[in-house]
């Protein structure tokens, strides 16, 4: 599975305002809707948030991966989005959160909803390709960053 199978460029946020878990998953959840009818922001946050009380979705090394399912969607809809001072997401190391991948699956996925997390958690462990979207100036050269990544597999 590829990257760029999952995200479109407009579904890129190069720079999130919002300095605050809560906050943070608010203005992602208004972006992915903003961009997708069948979605209500509400409900996304909503989901997003239950999600976090569970556990937290940061990964390490200034990622995490915000995720859950929603019935409004027939297919994966995925958001990155870059926080350039780095928030407090409650992250395994203790380290502030950079990048966050959203993805949003369907209510009765399951098999494509793993694999989308497995490739995302791999590739962003990747030290270089983390270095690249924090220094990418705009939306246009994260997906761009993203393409590329994806054309080595």
């Amino acid at each position: 599975m590829k990257i760029v199978e999952l995200i479109r460029r407009e579904m890129i946020v190069p720079a999130l305002v919002a300095r605050d878990k809560p906050g943070l998953l608010e203005e992602l959840a208004a972006h992915v809707a903003s961009q997708n009818a069948k979605i209500d922001r509400t409900a996304l946050t909503r989901v997003l948030i239950d999600r976090e009380q569970l556990a937290s979705t940061a990964i390490g090394e200034g990622v995490a991966i915000p995720h859950g399912k929603m019935s409004a969607v027939s297919e994966i809809v995925a958001c990155l989005g870059r926080a350039p001072g780095g928030v407090d997401f409650d992250s395994m190391d203790g380290q502030p959160t950079f990048l966050f991948f959203v993805l949003v699956a369907p209510e009765n996925s399951t098999g494509a909803h793993l694999k989308a997390l497995a490739r995302i958690s791999r590739v962003f462990k990747d030290a270089e390709f983390r270095r690249r979207l924090l220094d990418a100036p705009d939306a246009d050269a994260m997906y761009r960053v993203i393409a590329e990544e994806d054309a080595k597999y």
